[in-house]
C-alpha cells in the first residue's frame, strides 16, 4: 500500500516485482553514471583549453561510439530477461478470469464449478472504520499464498486495465480479446490496485483488491462461496 510522500515503489510482494525494482535501481545507477560523466566533460570543456590533438583524436570518436552501445547492452539484457519471465507461465496452480465492466470487475475461478462474483467499490458512506477510501471492495479476490496464479483478463464494454503494483501486474482488458499474466504472492496480505486505463466517467471508482491467504483459509472460503 502506497503512503503519502512516498518516493519509491511499493514493497514488492511477488518475485516479478522484486526483479522489476532491482532493474529500476540498476537503470538509475547507469543514468547516474552517464550524468556524472557528461557533467565532468562539460566542466572540463569550460575550464580547460582544448588542443587540436584533442579535437581530432580518433580515440575519442571510438569511445563515444562504443560506450553508448555498451550502455544499451547493459540495459537491454536484464530488461529482456525480466520481459520473458513475465510472459512465461508454466503449470499455474490456479486460474482466475477478470472481466472489466463499466465500472466494476467480475471474477471467475475457472478451476471451480460455480465460483464467480462481481466486485464493486464500497461507497464512502458504507466504508468500515480503518478501511481505505476508493480502494476497498465488497468482494475481494482471494488467492493462496505462494501459489502461481494465472490471470486471464478481458473486458465486456470498453478498454480497462487490471493492475496491482505491489504484485508487479498490469494487463490491459480488451473487449473480444483474452490477455493473460501471472503472479505469485510470497506472503499473506492485502494488495490494492486500480483500473489503469481511462474507461469513462467512473474510471477511478473500480478498484482491485487481492488478498493472499494460507491454503487452508482459501479452501474454506472457496467451499463456502461455491456452495
Amino acid at each position: 500500500m502506497a503512503n503519502h510522500s512516498q518516493l519509491g515503489f511499493q514493497d514488492a510482494s511477488s518475485p516479478i516485482m522484486e526483479e522489476l525494482i532491482q532493474f529500476h535501481d540498476h537503470a538509475l545507477m547507469v543514468a547516474l553514471a552517464i550524468c556524472s560523466l557528461v557533467l565532468y566533460l562539460l566542466t572540463l570543456m569550460l575550464t580547460e583549453k582544448l588542443s587540436s590533438n584533442t579535437v581530432d583524436a580518433q580515440a575519442i570518436k571510438l569511445v563515444w561510439t562504443i560506450l553508448p552501445a555498451m550502455v544499451l547492452v547493459a540495459l537491454a539484457l536484464p530488461s529482456l530477461r525480466i520481459l520473458y519471465m513475465m510472459d512465461e507461465i508454466n503449470e499455474p496452480d490456479l486460474t482466475l478470469k477478470a472481466i472489466g465492466h463499466q465500472w466494476y470487475w467480475t471474477y471467475e475461478y475457472t478451476d471451480f464449478k460455480d465460483l464467480t462474483f462481481d466486485s464493486y467499490m464500497v461507497p464512502t458512506t458504507d466504508l468500515p472504520l480503518g478501511h481505505f477510501r476508493l480502494l476497498e471492495v465488497d468482494h475481494r479476490v482471494i488467492v493462496p499464498t505462494g501459489a502461481t496464479i494465472r490471470v486471464i483478463v478481458t473486458a465486456d464494454d470498453v478498454l480497462h486495465s487490471w493492475a496491482v503494483p505491489s504484485l508487479g501486474v498490469k494487463t490491459d482488458a480488451i473487449p473480444g480479446r483474452l490477455n493473460q499474466t501471472s503472479f505469485s504472492a510470497i506472503r499473506p496480505g492485502v494488495y490494492y490496485g486500480q483500473c489503469s486505463e481511462i474507461c469513462g466517467a467512473n474510471h477511478s471508482f473500480m478498484p482491485i483488491v487481492v488478498e493472499s491467504a494460507p491454503l487452508a483459509n482459501f479452501e474454506n472460503w472457496s467451499s463456502l462461496l461455491s456452495s
